[in-house]
């Protein structure tokens, strides 16, 4: 089984924001891991939102955030 990104959900977790709290505005990727793990104990919202904070904070426990950096760079929101 070959896995292949999408490419689109990418682009769209890239430039996500949260939309409410202390860290309203802020991307993402830019949340404090505390933060996401906090959601993940108290659980993480319903909907697009939680599915993105899920993969964000798989994607910082992995390292893996410069490459959502290097997306926003290259592909910013017009």
């Amino acid at each position: 089984m070959k896995v292949e990104p999408d490419y689109r959900k990418l682009l769209e977790l890239a430039h996500y924001k949260m939309p409410f709290g202390k860290y309203k505005g802020r991307y993402l990727v830019d949340l404090p891991l505390a933060y996401l793990v906090w959601f993940r104990q108290k659980g993480f919202p319903k909907g697009k939102l939680g599915e993105h904070l899920t993969t964000m904070l798989d994607i910082k426990d992995n390292g893996l955030e410069p490459i959502i950096r290097k997306i926003q760079k290259e592909f910013p929101k017009e």
